[in-house]
């Protein structure tokens, strides 16, 4: 999405993540270039699930007796050391906000400053997996919980023209997919769509924003990186038929994020 927006011009003036897109913004709010974002999905190309999710017997041992969590934060940090063109978030060449959540009240904590990777690290660490992430004074977590779009982080900001990039969409088909993991996931990224298209609604006079369709059906599991190619190369051709289309002047949501009745 992020490579076709930029081959056509689109700079935004800030950047807002949160879970994984809080790693991708912090790298393109660093390098906001098109070789940037190039090299961007060049480093997602060459990932392998060990490289950020390390699963061990070990871990597993410790997750099931022990009750330890069952993924390092290593394997993250790793990739923010090695990729990452500034240390601290406001050394980036756009400003970046990274939405966390302290697990302790629930509410959205938004990090604009400081370390660069305790932000990161924090905003995709998944609960129950990864390790909360103690940091001024708080534990703090994945973004996703309270804000997995973060638009109103975004508009306190000052934004008043929103750009969203929504990733890991299912698509509302006429059964649900095979297996446990698949349908909760399902379930899950249904429900946040949902939510992304209320709070839009709902949003004040003088706000506008384009919400660029993300891949639907997205195939495969979050955990397996050997389709990211694919992903990357389906993702920039759709995007470049919304914008050819007329999507970034349009705005507003695609029809098929919305929830239709039945």
């Amino acid at each position: 999405m992020l490579q076709a927006l930029v081959a056509h011009g689109v700079i935004p003036d800030m950047v807002v993540g949160c879970s994984v897109g809080a790693l991708n913004g912090a790298y393109f709010a660093g390098t906001p270039t098109l070789e940037g974002v190039k090299k961007l999905a060049e480093i997602w190309r060459g990932l392998r699930r060990r490289d950020v999710f390390p699963v061990s017997l070990h871990t597993l041992i410790g997750f099931l007796w022990r009750g330890d969590f069952l993924i390092s934060h290593d394997g993250v940090r790793k990739l923010i050391d090695d990729n990452l063109p500034f240390k601290n978030l406001d050394q980036a060449r756009l400003p970046i906000h990274i939405v966390t959540t302290d697990i302790v009240s629930g509410d959205s904590v938004v990090l604009s400053d400081g370390s660069a990777a305790e932000a990161i690290v924090a905003s995709t660490s998944i609960p129950g997996a990864f390790e909360p992430v103690q940091y001024r004074g708080l534990y703090l977590a994945d973004g996703a919980i309270s804000s997995n779009t973060p638009i109103r982080a975004a508009i306190d900001k000052g934004a008043t023209r929103l750009i969203i990039l929504p990733t890991g969409y299912a698509c509302a088909g006429s059964v649900p997919p095979v297996g446990a993991v698949a349908n909760a996931l399902h379930a899950l990224t249904l429900l946040i769509a949902r939510q992304m298209t209320d709070e839009l609604d709902d949003l004040e006079a003088g706000i506008s924003y384009a919400v660029v369709p993300p891949l639907c059906p997205l195939v495969g599991s979050p955990y397996d990186f050997s389709r990211s190619s694919a992903h990357i190369a389906q993702a920039i051709a759709n995007t470049e038929k919304w914008i050819v289309r007329g999507g970034l002047e349009r705005g507003g949501i695609p029809d098929e994020m919305r929830p239709h009745a039945h």
